[in-house]
Order: structure tokens, then C-alpha cells, then sequence
């Protein structure tokens, strides 16, 4: 085989459909030209405009800058190279065992083949750590990096740029973007991990039991109305009151006694926080005809507040797992981070074609925080006194914030801050994701921009029902426990040992990521390989309590 059939044949291994389309392509060589560098290594040079070429890696010891380019940090487990050039980083940072995943991102598919038809690739393509993305769109970037970087596995990760090859190329500007997009994504959510993934397991275990018992279907839906507790919710109720039979209400767990003091009742409910606070959006009582919809990571306190419940699986990886093996639960997309965005999942998903939306302030109107009636109002009520009213409860509350920044529009103003306004945009982006027809009812705060649909949409799925489950819960979480049992001690790298997993076991060991991203918050001086055992030990332990309880 001729170099390039060779790189291909490795290739293929690891990406067939890359390696058809590279056998595809017409080389030309009109891209690339090579030099011999002092120490004799091969560089590629790329053909500017102007016929003037620029080395992609240094003419004296390619190999040497490499090195130095990927340095001593062993901390960074995951790489992402901007540019593959000569393959001299990627082959450096290969060599390292602490590497475990290196993601390369390239653009120009003709001149990857004038590449590989010059120079050997193929150790490096067959080296199981290794990917590459050709020409990939922002969105598939993200999902790599999405679907391969866990922090708690991973450990860091750096972005490394080929300066040369990027440079004034805007394709590679938005891959670094993207990258960026992704990697900030993973932090945010790792961050929330570590503060609650073990609440998370304790939460879902115990909702498992109650879970068994759900079998209540939910019809089709036209319309539906979703009420945030927004101050501008306030001024919306009689507008609500008055078109109140024209569809389906949700209301999300915060504006429920907002609604219940107006004398208004939803036709279902929304909670997706896994803290106990969640319990006093419920101090008013729930109606025992409204359905209460809960993630399984939910505090089980909320849960017993009503008996028409309906639990749905979220990203959680154990929610999923029990999905997959115990009973199929609908999978509500809840990556917003806020119960709003979660009701507007769940009414695309119950098939709405249009849903209105109450009190979705996403910034502080006027200075105000929430709708009259909520938790926060009758908490700060409950704490006043004469030296410290309500008002000024309310005013610590607004300005805890960092950063407040006030917008002045025309005929009102309301102060935004970072949270907010991220969790807006993420609804934003939603909205263009969905068939529904989204009608925000104007109100004092942001404004919610409706973006255009995107042509990759997803049809609503029409209903919300569990599967029946496959064994008892009891009997699930026994043979769950003895699988954690078996699982094999950590005698490597995380990356090293996941790579030997059977792929049941895999499985197993991704239900704990989460709960270990909180013990190694609270411990960090916790090697991996004790942690795995720690994790272990604290999972069962659970198990064992809930069994008892039965």
C-alpha cells in the first residue's frame, strides 16, 4: 500500500465513513508542500493566497517544539487540537498516559487527503484515544466534546491551536467557539454535580419505590398556558382567570401559590429541584386532582404531597439506566436549568400546538423578584420585624447578585444579571427547536425573542406514559447493588480503567459520575482508585437503607 492507502486502512477502523469520503476526494496538490527540517522530520507548508508558504511546525526539530507545546500537565486529560498539521502534538501528547482523549478538528476535507497521501498518520489513527472531525458544523463539535469530556474521568482539559494553520480562517474562529461552547457547558453542569449529585442518587432511590405505582397515562393537549412566578405574573392573572378554560395550565412549582390565592387551579405541576426547599412551594397544599410531574431526582418530600404523580427520567445517567432496565420513563429535557424550560418541554411534548407564557420574567422587573403569593413573599413575611421589613429582605436578595445591570425600556425597566439572562437564552434556543407555536404574554421583564423554527424540529411525541416495570423496585435495586458489588477495583488511570469495562459494566460505573463528582468536591485529596471504592461504599449503603424501608 502507497501512503495514503495505508492511512486510510487505519482510518477506517476507527471512522469508515470518514475514510469513504476521504477515498472520494481528487488530490491536487495545489494545498500543501513539504520541507526537510534540520533534524529530518517532514513539515507541511501551507500555500497562502500570494503562492508564499508557511511551515505548519518548526524547520529546525519539529518533534521538540511538540513536546514543549504539550508541556508537563498532567492534569489535562483531554486535548483538543485546533489543526492537525504534521501530526507532531498529537503524536507527542500520545505518548503521555495521562492523555485519554484527543479530539482533532480539521476543515478542508481535499486538503486532509493531500496530508495523508504525503506523510504516515496511521499510528496515530489507530490509537484508540484519538478522533477527528472534518469540516464538522458548531453543533457536532459540541456533541463530542459533550458526549466524551467527564471531568471526573477526564480530569482537565486544553484547547491547543495549530497558529499557523488557523490563522485568518474564520471556520477554525467558530471551532474554537464551539469547543469553548462545549467545554463551558460541562463545567456549569460538573459544578452542579459536585454541589448536588449525591442528593441526586439518595432522591431517585427513594422515588423509585413510589414510581413503581404510576400508570396514569396524559392526553393530547391543543393549547396550553405555562405560568413562571415572575413579577409580571401579578398583572397577568386576570387575563389568565379570564381565557383559564381555553387550555391546559401548567404551572411550574414556584408560581403554584401565586395561582392558588387568585383561586386559580392548574391542570398539573412542574418541580424539578432536587433541594428540599422545593417542599414550601407546596406549603398551601396541593389539590388531590392536579397531577404533580417530577424528575426522579425530586425530594421525596415532594413526592408524598400528591397521589396522582408522573416521574420522568432526565440527563441524570442513573435515571436514564433505570429507564433503560427497570421501567421506561419519558425522557423531559430539563438542560435549561430552570422549571420553566422543563414545562415548556413537557408541553411540546404532550403535543401542544400553541402554549402560551404567564410570568416568565427571566430578570427582575422593577426591582422585584417574584409574583405576590409565592414562597419567597410569605418567607420574608414570616422573618420581618420592625427593624428589618419584608422590603429590605427582599432588597438583600436582589443585590446579592455581583453583577446587576439595569435595562431601561419603554415603559418599564427591570435589572438582568448573568444567570437570568443564560437561562433565557436557553429557552430561546428551545423554542426554535419545537414545533409549538410559542406565544410569550408581554409582561415588565425581558423580553423573550421567538426565534425562527429550525428545520430539524422534532415532531412532539403526543403522550406521556411510563412503560410497566420489568420486577418489583426492591428486586431492581438488589440486582443494581450486586452489579456496583462486582464492578473491578480501580488499578490505573480512570480513562485506562473504563476502556476495560465490559459494557454492562460501563453502564454501571456512569450511574455513579455524578455522586462522585460530589464526594471528590468534598474530598479532593481522594485518589481516583480510592474513590471509586468510597462511591461504592456510600451507593450500596443507600440501597441497603431503602431496602429496609420496604
Amino acid at each position: 500500500m502507497n501512503t495514503f492507502e495505508q492511512n486510510l486502512a487505519a482510518l477506517f477502523d476507527r471512522d469508515p465513513e470518514l475514510a469513504d469520503r476521504l477515498s472520494r476526494v481528487k488530490i491536487d496538490h495545489k494545498r500543501y508542500v513539504f520541507f526537510e527540517a534540520r533534524s529530518g522530520d517532514i513539515v507541511p507548508g501551507l500555500i497562502g493566497g500570494n503562492k508564499a508558504t508557511h511551515p505548519l511546525h518548526s524547520l529546525v526539530d519539529p518533534v521538540h517544539e511538540a513536546n514543549r507545546l504539550i508541556g508537563a500537565d498532567n492534569d489535562k486529560g483531554f486535548l483538543v487540537f485546533i489543526g492537525l498539521g504534521g501530526g507532531f502534538s498529537v503524536t507527542a501528547a500520545l505518548e503521555r498516559g495521562e492523555v485519554q482523549h484527543i479530539l482533532v478538528i480539521e476543515y478542508d476535507i481535499a486538503g486532509l487527503a493531500e496530508l495523508l497521501s504525503s506523510l504516515p498518520y496511521h499510528r496515530i489513527f489507530k490509537d484508540p484515544r484519538f478522533h477527528i472531525l472534518v469540516d464538522p458544523s458548531n453543533e457536532a463539535i459540541e456533541s463530542h466534546i459533550l458526549g466524551y469530556y467527564h471531568p471526573i474521568i477526564s480530569g482537565g482539559i486544553r484547547l491547543i491551536s495549530l497558529r499557523t494553520r488557523v490563522a485568518g480562517q474564520p471556520c477554525f474562529n467558530k471551532a474554537f467557539d464551539a469547543a469553548n461552547s462545549a467545554i463551558n457547558k460541562v463545567r456549569a453542569d460538573y459544578s452542579v454535580q459536585a454541589h448536588f449529585g449525591v442528593r441526586w442518587f439518595s432522591n431517585i432511590l427513594r422515588n423509585l419505590i413510589r414510581a413503581e405505582k404510576q400508570d396514569e397515562p396524559i392526553p393530547r393537549i391543543k393549547r396550553a398556558a405555562i405560568t413562571a412566578a415572575g413579577p409580571s405574573l401579578d398583572l397577568q392573572l386576570p387575563q389568565l382567570a379570564q381565557k383559564r378554560r381555553e387550555f391546559f395550565l401548567l404551572a411550574t412549582d414556584t408560581s403554584l401559590q401565586s395561582l392558588l390565592q387568585a383561586g386559580i387551579e392548574p391542570d398539573g405541576v412542574v418541580s424539578i429541584d432536587c433541594q428540599h426547599i422545593s417542599y414550601y412551594h407546596f406549603m398551601l397544599g396541593l389539590p388531590a386532582h392536579i397531577p404533580l410531574y417530577l424528575g426522579l431526582v425530586s425530594p421525596p418530600l415532594v413526592a408524598s404531597r400528591s397521589e396522582r404523580l408522573h416521574f420522568f427520567a432526565e440527563g441524570h445517567p442513573f435515571t436514564q439506566y433505570i429507564s433503560r432496565y427497570w421501567r421506561y420513563l419519558p425522557l423531559l429535557d430539563t438542560s435549561g436549568g430552570n422549571v420553566t424550560y422543563a414545562a415548556l418541554s413537557l408541553a411540546d411534548m404532550l403535543g401542544a400546538e400553541q402554549i402560551e407564557l404567564y410570568g416568565a420574567d427571566f430578570s427582575y422587573p422593577q426591582g422585584r423578584s417574584y409574583s405576590r403569593g409565592s414562597y419567597m413573599y410569605l418567607n420574608f413575611e414570616a422573618r420581618q420585624h420592625r427593624f428589618s421589613p419584608a422590603e429590605s429582605l427582599f432588597s438583600a436578595f436582589l443585590f446579592r447578585n455581583p453583577i446587576l445591570d439595569r435595562i431601561d425600556a419603554e415603559d418599564t425597566w427591570y435589572y438582568e444579571t448573568d444567570i437570568l439572562t443564560r437561562y433565557r437564552n436557553l429557552l430561546e434556543e428551545k423554542i426554535s427547536f419545537l414545533r409549538s407555536e410559542i406565544v410569550p404574554v408581554k409582561g415588565l421583564g425581558a423580553v423573550i425573542t421567538v426565534k425562527p423554527k429550525r428545520t430539524d424540529s422534532a415532531d412532539p411525541m403526543g403522550f406521556f406514559a411510563p412503560g410497566k416495570p420489568s420486577m418489583p423496585a426492591g428486586e431492581f435495586l438488589r440486582e443494581y447493588r450486586e452489579k456496583l458489588r462486582r464492578l473491578p477495583d480501580m488499578r490505573e488511570t480512570p480513562w485506562s480503567y473504563r476502556a476495560g469495562l465490559s459494557s454492562e459494566d460501563i453502564e454501571v460505573f456512569t450511574t455513579l459520575l455524578p455522586a462522585s463528582a460530589a464526594i471528590k468536591n468534598r474530598h479532593p485529596q481522594v485518589q481516583d482508585r480510592e474513590l471509586l471504592e468510597i462511591i461504592k461504599e456510600y451507593c450500596i449503603k443507600e440501597i441497603d437503607g431503602v431496602l429496609k424501608s420496604l
